[in-house]
């Protein structure tokens, strides 16, 4: 016979009970697998590829470590077939970076996206 030993943690605005987990990652958006040409910071020589948006935050492929808690300022170039637009749409994003890792030779770095807005091309 085995035991249930997973705590049952009820909300007090709710009756439906929870089950306590050590921890985990809370997904604020449904991420979309796409691969867009990104910028990191003001310079264009600081090329990235975006691995998923959502739009809540955006998981980058970049050439150097990042540190987690750091803001970040980036762009993703967002094709005007997707957006139904004539050109191409730079968008420029704040965020923080919230996670950094070494993946298959690069780095992947995880980062809100706080705030956007359209820049003209």
């Amino acid at each position: 016979m085995t035991m249930d030993t997973s705590k049952s943690v009820r909300s007090p605005k709710s009756n439906k009970a929870q089950t306590a987990s050590p921890r985990k990652e809370v997904r604020c958006a449904v991420r979309f697998p796409l691969s867009l040409q990104a910028f990191v910071g003001d310079h264009a020589d600081n090329a990235a590829l975006t691995r998923n948006v959502s739009a809540s935050g955006v998981l980058l492929d970049v050439h150097d470590p990042l540190e987690v808690g750091q803001g970040i300022d980036f762009s993703i170039k967002m094709p005007g077939d997707i957006l139904g637009s004539p050109s191409d749409v730079m968008v420029r994003c704040h965020g923080r970076v919230v996670r950094c890792s070494l993946s298959q030779g690069h780095y992947q770095a995880a980062a809100t996206i706080d705030d956007y807005r359209f820049a003209e091309q």
